[in-house]
């Protein structure tokens, strides 16, 4: 994978000690946690599933030991969880989202997000999902090609560093949306909200000026419950389970895929992004 240091077996493929295993489980937890938020929609619906398989390996040694084999073998185990599920509704999880779930093919965004949120080869993404790399990259390329036949929205930004900003714009561009407005503190953020009126923001946590995108997005969410991508150099902060988080959340440095498959799950469940 390219951006994500992932823990993994030891050299020579050999089981890491338990202890290790523990370890590196824990540091493994926030990144399915991001992914299991993408997939559902929500921070509610995705963290019901993780817990669901942590609260199984508990009662199932077979299971334990699977999840604490390397990232591949966790992811798997989630994937196969969320199988049986169909539509997980544990927790209040995503019942109210089934229809919009059954209008997308689930492979097709499972190998998407894996590969491009999450940064798994397609080899990885295929071993995840039991399935041959030649149809594992087929299911990619068709969820790419379902992005592109999205309707354009508008787009706020609130970043403070005018590089990142203005590649956020050529990335937002290139997906076919449009930047209307870039803040770069939170109380700028209100305002421009309020004037442009955007269908998706874009959000940094830490701004320049010692505000918060966080506080931003809350204000914003009091007007409207447009969706929200948050942007930081920090994504386990945010991903921890144990308080309201986000449900979509990329780290930084991004990949412009990554960007582009965040806006199309956003986009494709509306709103919710902290729940």
């Amino acid at each position: 994978m390219s951006t994500q240091s992932y823990p993994s077996k030891r050299a020579g493929g050999e089981p890491a000690p338990r202890d290790q295993a523990d370890t590196d489980l824990a540091r493994a937890l926030p990144y399915l946690r991001r992914y299991a938020r993408s997939l559902t929609g929500r921070q509610s619906a995705g963290d019901a599933v993780v817990r669901e398989l942590l609260e199984s390996s508990l009662h199932d040694p077979a299971v334990h030991a699977e999840i604490c084999d390397g990232t591949i073998a966790l992811f798997r185990a989630f994937t196969r969880l969320w199988t049986s599920l169909d539509v997980p509704r544990s927790q209040g999880a995503v019942a109210d989202h089934s229809s919009q779930i059954a209008r997308v093919p689930s492979l097709p965004r499972q190998a998407l997000l894996l590969n491009q949120l999450e940064g798994f080869s397609v080899a990885q993404t295929g071993a995840i999902l039991g399935l041959p790399e030649s149809e594992t990259d087929k299911l990619v390329q068709q969820a790419v090609t379902e992005l592109g036949l999205e309707e354009p929205v508008r787009v706020l930004v609130i970043e403070d560093e005018g590089l990142i900003a203005s590649h956020l714009e050529s990335i937002v561009a290139e997906a076919g949306h449009r930047v209307v407005a870039n803040a770069t503190k939170a109380a700028q953020a209100r305002i421009l909200f309020e004037r442009e009126k955007p269908n998706l923001v874009l959000s940094d946590v830490q701004l320049a000026d010692g505000s918060s995108g966080i506080d931003a997005v809350d204000a914003i969410a009091r007007l409207s419950d447009v969706p929200v991508i948050f942007i930081t150099a920090f994504p386990e902060m945010l991903l921890t389970g144990e308080r309201p988080e986000p449900a979509f959340l990329i780290g930084k440095p991004f990949r412009d895929e990554s960007v582009r498959t965040a806006i199309s799950q956003a986009l494709f469940f509306g709103s919710h992004g902290r729940q």
